[in-house]
């Protein structure tokens, strides 16, 4: 028998992408409160989460999407081949968004969010399609060992000892070596947080949601167990990632090994909270705003930078004299005058963007129109 659709998963994706609306458009990126902004290097704030909660349910949506192809013992080639487009597409949607509007192919940002995005997607299905849970389980481990002594191991170089600061850790010489510092990062110029060696640990965060979901589908257990599993791995996951972070610090923009286990072991946790109360006890008052943000999270992820982009280029009189994006002016002037603490103002302005982003969503989701990839 088919496994039912997880309710769960669709509301996880629909809270990420709603926490991803609110820290991509404050009102005014110079007043944030910290929790909505990333650890300036090391350690993890709320925003640290948005990234590894989308690769570990790829992983989760993957067990369920593949898993006719794994149970009917259909040909590998053309499943490969729907894999590899579609992670082609959103690759290639990812580029796009960094060309738009200027289209400057000699600056261009090779990797991104959407790029890693696809390279996850693509590993772990070759992976779930051709390897048992297991061996998933070992390649994890691997994936997380082998990084972490790259990291912390091998010389960069011409720069000397292995080290973990931005601009000068094996990661960032790679990318800078194979990628150009044209085309990486453009705050920097010198790294990447989207990275190629960093994509290495990605894959495991992609892994651990690979395993959720396969222990979802898993026939076995009682029902109720499988949320209790999941937390419990989780629990272990979280308490492992803080003590290897006294090695190996939990850091985002490297992704490291510890970031992987201690974000994943709360992912973990989450999933295990939200399957029992929505796919066991059957609740779904209140989850609408999530499902409707869930269903269409690539359009909110990239249309929200398109348009951003698009509004940048249509120029008003600020209120300091200058001229500023339609967003800035509809900010200053119909949200800003109205709070005395700027960075209250600077959340209003975000809040706003999730209330506009849910209307439009409510509308396609009424309509069902979807965009998929």
């Amino acid at each position: 028998m088919r496994p039912t659709r997880l309710v769960s998963l669709d509301v996880f994706r629909g809270l990420t992408v709603m926490l991803m609306t609110v820290v991509n458009n404050p009102g005014d990126w110079g007043h944030i409160y910290p929790p909505l902004e990333h650890a300036e290097w090391n350690g993890c704030t709320p925003t640290d989460l948005v990234f590894p909660f989308f690769l570990f349910i790829v992983g989760v949506s993957l067990a369920y999407a593949l898993a006719g192809a794994r149970r009917d013992g259909l040909p590998l080639s053309p499943v490969l081949a729907r894999v590899a487009r579609r992670a082609a597409i959103l690759f290639g949607l990812g580029v796009l968004t960094s060309l738009y509007p200027h289209f400057d192919f000699a600056t261009v940002r090779i990797m991104g969010v959407l790029q890693r995005i696809a390279l996850v997607y693509f590993g772990c299905s070759v992976i779930y399609l051709t390897t048992s849970w297991r061996t998933q389980l070992m390649l994890l481990v691997i994936f997380l060992a082998s990084y972490a002594a790259l990291m912390q191991l091998v010389p960069v170089p011409g720069v000397g000892p292995a080290n973990l600061e931005p601009t000068t850790n094996l990661g960032a010489w790679l990318d800078r070596t194979l990628l150009t510092e044209p085309h990486l990062w453009p705050t920097s110029r010198t790294w990447d947080p989207e990275g190629l060696l960093g994509t290495l640990p990605a894959l495991s965060t992609g892994l651990l949601g690979l395993l959720a979901g396969t222990w979802l589908r898993w026939p076995g257990p009682a029902r109720l167990s499988k949320p209790v599993g999941l937390a419990l791995a989780g629990v272990a996951a979280v308490v492992a990632g803080l003590i290897w972070s006294h090695w190996f610090p939990i850091n985002k923009a490297l992704w490291t090994s510890s970031y992987v286990l201690f974000t994943g072991g709360l992912a973990l946790g989450l999933l295990a909270l939200l399957y029992w109360v929505c796919d066991v006890r059957g609740y779904r008052r209140g989850v609408g705003p999530a499902l409707a943000f869930g269903v269409n999270a690539i359009a909110v992820f990239f249309f929200s930078a398109i348009l951003s982009r698009t509004f940048g280029l249509m120029r008003l009189p600020g209120s300091g004299g200058q001229a500023v994006g339609l967003k800035e002016w509809l900010y200053e002037w119909g949200i800003a005058p109205f709070f005395h603490d700027p960075r209250n103002a600077s959340l209003a302005g975000a809040v706003v963007c999730l209330l506009i982003w849910w209307g439009i969503l409510s509308f396609l989701q009424r309509r069902g129109w979807i965009w998929k990839v």
